[in-house]
């Protein structure tokens, strides 16, 4: 790998991310809200910051997301869900990335390995959902993980090595987690991105259009 893209680099995945890639040599250009004004929400923003780019990039890390949004918290139950925080979370965590697939896939070398890699969570699957509740959020990363897949049908047809992936970090030790951690195990952003890094080194292309955890086992829909 020489050049990567963080979106989201400001965060606690994208910044650990981003130094375990230097750390190996590797090139790497963050975007953020805070430094660069990239607002992930917005088709727009999008474009003009990746638009400013010049590619290919090896691996295109997407690490953008909130769990909570405007003060609105995980939803318990039905009865507690609101229509604007349905609504936030499809617009940071589905449309977001939606909208930096579309606007990256110019950067992908036309020939040669690369891979984009989207931050998810277990608990947009729907298969392993054994709990209820968090209906905003589990709704909005099950349907980010379609975007991830269609894409990369649609992206292999003309992108042969190409890998597009929905990735679960685990119970990461950041601010993201630590109100609703519970008694999971949490690891630190830098162990977790050793992790998430690992797996994708190690993807093929017939995985392309998965999703799958910290320790690279397959995650059901």
């Amino acid at each position: 790998m020489e050049r990567a893209l963080i979106i989201g680099d400001s965060g606690g995945i994208g910044s650990a991310v981003k130094a375990a890639l230097v750390a190996q040599g590797v090139t790497v250009v963050g975007l953020s809200r805070s430094v660069d004004g990239l607002d992930v929400t917005s088709e727009t923003s999008v474009a003009a910051c990746l638009g400013a780019l010049q590619g290919p990039f090896d691996l295109i890390f997407v690490a953008t997301g909130a769990l909570e949004i405007d003060g609105h918290e995980p939803e318990k139950t039905i009865k507690a869900l609101e229509p604007e925080a349905l609504l936030a979370q499809f617009k940071l965590n589905t449309v977001g990335p939606a909208m930096v697939l579309k606007h990256a896939l110019r950067l992908l070398p036309t020939d040669g390995r690369a891979v984009i890699a989207v931050l998810s969570a277990r608990v947009g699957s729907i298969g392993d959902n054994g709990l209820g509740g968090w209906y905003s959020y589990r709704t909005a990363k099950a349907a980010v993980n379609q975007i991830v897949h269609s894409t990369a049908i649609e992206v292999g047809r003309s992108h042969k090595e190409a890998i597009i992936v929905s990735l679960h970090p685990g119970t990461v030790a950041t601010k993201f987690t630590e109100k609703y951690a519970g008694r999971h195990k949490t690891v630190p952003a830098d162990e977790a991105a050793q992790n998430l890094l690992c797996v994708i080194s190690e993807l093929g292309t017939d995985q392309s259009g998965g999703f799958f955890d910290w320790a690279g086992k397959e995650v059901p829909w």
